[in-house]
């Protein structure tokens, strides 16, 4: 009789299944699918194996890096090539993001690139916003009414909903404060502004990027915890699905969207990858890629140049570059429109198309309370920082009530 059974084999069922067996405990993973990993996926396009999810996590907190280092992953661990990310404004050419922002809140809401973006009336429109006093956040509050009241609309729906948008795939109105920064409620009464605490979280965190990678991509990570997880005694038992968590042995930890749950479809995501032959990318000429504002003249939401990101990739594409392109609604002909949107916001013709793949994922809506343990996006948030960090904190929880 199982002591844990964990229904969802993605990387939060696996993350804490792995932590409960690495104790002692007798633990099964059921996967109604035949793989693992969920969202965290593999696939190959133009004979380069590539991430078909997600291909970078935060560094905040170590939660990820120190999972892998355990994993023997961390001699892989990889920053992307220095280079700003740029934005596509709803109108005129793209630009790159203002240097000192963090999700789009601009530390220096009077600097030349914040302007740039806004316009500068709005910029020192903000400014006077943001020098009014300031109250502590309710428990509950989110970003885009924060945002809204310290630094008006156009700050927010400019230039902080398309960096929200494509790091958590949610308009900023829907993201807990908590979730989209964990210290910025008490940075914000400490420094008494929006964009001071901005400042304050700046200088806090470590040097380096804000993300990460892994050299051949984050979908290694899935095999290894799998493995990790099957040495240390735990079972997985694929294409298996639970209709009934309640049958299963021992204390039942939810880790699948949907399961024993009525919050809603989610959020259709589709992603374009293209790999192209253009020497005129080699430039990268706009850095990482880009995030694009409502209302531009494109249908995608976000590009990431991934050749020009992430420098493995770069040797193992041998000069050909990889593009990734997201999408909230689905092009009747998604690689057609990828590849007009591509050439749009990189600013390049792009007339060979080595290859193309189009995959289609469902961001899970959030989870309400109930008596179930639940683990993953539901709970913790898109991103594997947040994921990884909550499964942890679970299975600790978990043991010691054992």
């Amino acid at each position: 009789m199982a002591d844990f059974s964990v229904v969802g084999g993605g990387v939060a069922g696996l993350v804490v299944a792995r932590r409960l067996a690495l104790s002692g405990a007798d633990v099964v993973v059921y996967e109604a699918s035949d793989r693992l990993g969920g969202t965290v996926a593999r696939h190959e396009v133009a004979g380069i194996g590539l991430d078909a999810g997600a291909e970078s996590f935060a560094v905040r907190g170590g939660a990820v890096a120190a999972l892998l280092a355990e994993l023997g992953l961390a001699a892989d661990v990889v920053e992307p090539r220095p280079g700003p990310a740029w934005l596509q404004p709803m109108a005129g050419p793209a630009v790159p993001l203002p240097a000192t922002a963090l999700l789009g809140i601009p530390a220096d809401l009077l600097a030349d690139d914040v302007a740039r973006v806004v316009g500068a009336d709005a910029a020192r429109r903000a400014a006077e916003l943001d020098a009014r006093p300031i109250s502590p956040l309710a428990g509950d509050a989110r970003l885009g009414p924060l945002v809204r009241d310290r630094h008006g609309d156009a700050v927010l729906e400019r230039l902080v909903a398309p960096v929200v948008h494509g790091v958590h795939s949610m308009h900023p109105d829907d993201l807990p404060v908590e979730r989209a920064h964990p210290g910025l409620p008490t940075a914000l009464v400490e420094a008494g502004s929006l964009s001071g605490a901005v400042s304050r979280l700046r200088a806090a965190a470590p040097p380096g990027s804000a993300v990460a990678g892994i050299r051949g991509g984050i979908n290694r990570i899935v095999p290894v915890l799998a493995a990790d997880l099957e040495r240390h005694g735990g079972e997985v038992r694929l294409g298996t699905r639970v209709d009934d968590p309640d049958a299963l042995d021992g204390v039942v930890v939810i880790a699948a969207p949907g399961v024993a749950s009525a919050a809603g479809p989610g959020r259709r995501i589709d992603l374009v990858t293209l790999v192209v032959e253009q020497d005129r990318l080699d430039a990268a000429p706009r850095g990482s890629g880009l995030l694009v504002a409502a209302g531009a003249p494109v249908a995608a939401r976000a590009l990431t140049h991934a050749t020009a990101k992430w420098e493995w990739l770069r040797d193992v594409a041998g000069g050909m570059h990889v593009l990734r392109l997201s999408y909230d609604v689905v092009p009747a002909d998604p690689v057609g429109t990828g590849r007009a949107d591509a050439a749009a916001l990189l600013g390049v013709p792009l007339p060979v198309v080595v290859d193309a793949a189009h995959v289609t994922w469902t961001r899970p809506p959030a989870e309400a309370p109930s008596g179930a343990i639940i683990v993953g996006e539901t709970v913790a948030g898109s991103g594997l920082a947040g994921i990884v960090a909550h499964a942890e904190r679970t299975a600790a929880g978990l043991l010691a009530g054992r």
